[in-house]
């Protein structure tokens, strides 16, 4: 598992890619132990600001040490049906948002920008609005953005987050995943993703791997 540092996004320092710490860690670690203490104590601390921001921390898991394949079925905001064999094959990027998080508003472009970028490269995205009921709502949000990958209203069923929970809970919102071709999480930003380079660089990984 390797850890990447974290930046703070600007207007001064957009587009300056995000140093690597040189080498990896080879460790056997469950993902569901990942945690972050920062977290935590904004929790405990009852900030009212009715979302934890996380830090941008980055979670890249090696091939030989993912999990087996995440499985979920759930409602796309348009009605239809998705699941997690309609991904097989491809490398998946999910978002976990709603409206008014400012974090979420902060990082929509560089998502739709690295979507429109990989989008005929075998990568699919997909939002998972946890908490707005009203689908207007989430709509208006898109189209404020520009977002024109799918979502999923899970605010109500809850479908999405318990799928993912037992694997790398969302444990801050924003939370991004990236799904190898396998249907294995091999990557985590926790908090905003304070540059689109972060998540194409976690995007080629699994993206050159076999599918097999």
């Amino acid at each position: 598992m390797r850890r990447y540092g974290s930046t703070t996004g600007s207007g001064a320092n957009r587009g300056k890619r995000l140093a690597v710490v040189a080498g990896a860690i080879a460790v056997t670690i469950l993902l569901s132990a990942c945690s972050n203490d920062e977290l935590a104590q904004q929790y405990r601390a009852g900030s009212g600001k009715g979302y934890i921001s996380g830090n941008g921390a980055v979670t890249e898991i090696a091939e030989a040490d993912r999990q087996g394949p995440v499985k979920f079925s759930s409602t796309l905001g348009s009605g239809a049906t998705t699941t997690s064999e309609d991904y097989r094959g491809k490398v998946l990027v999910v978002n976990f948002w709603y409206a008014g998080c400012p974090p979420c508003r902060a990082e929509a472009g560089d998502l739709q920008a690295v979507w429109t970028k990989y989008q005929e490269q075998g990568v699919s995205f997909v939002g998972v609005n946890i908490r707005d009921q009203n689908a207007a709502t989430a709509r208006a949000f898109e189209n404020t953005f520009g977002i024109t990958y799918p979502s999923i209203m899970d605010a109500a069923s809850g479908t999405m987050t318990l799928a993912f929970s037992g694997v790398v809970g969302p444990n801050a919102v924003p939370t991004t995943l990236v799904i190898d071709k396998q249907g294995r999480v091999s990557a985590r930003v926790l908090g905003r993703i304070s540059d689109a380079s972060i998540l194409e660089a976690l995007i080629k990984t699994p993206l050159a791997e076999s599918d097999q």
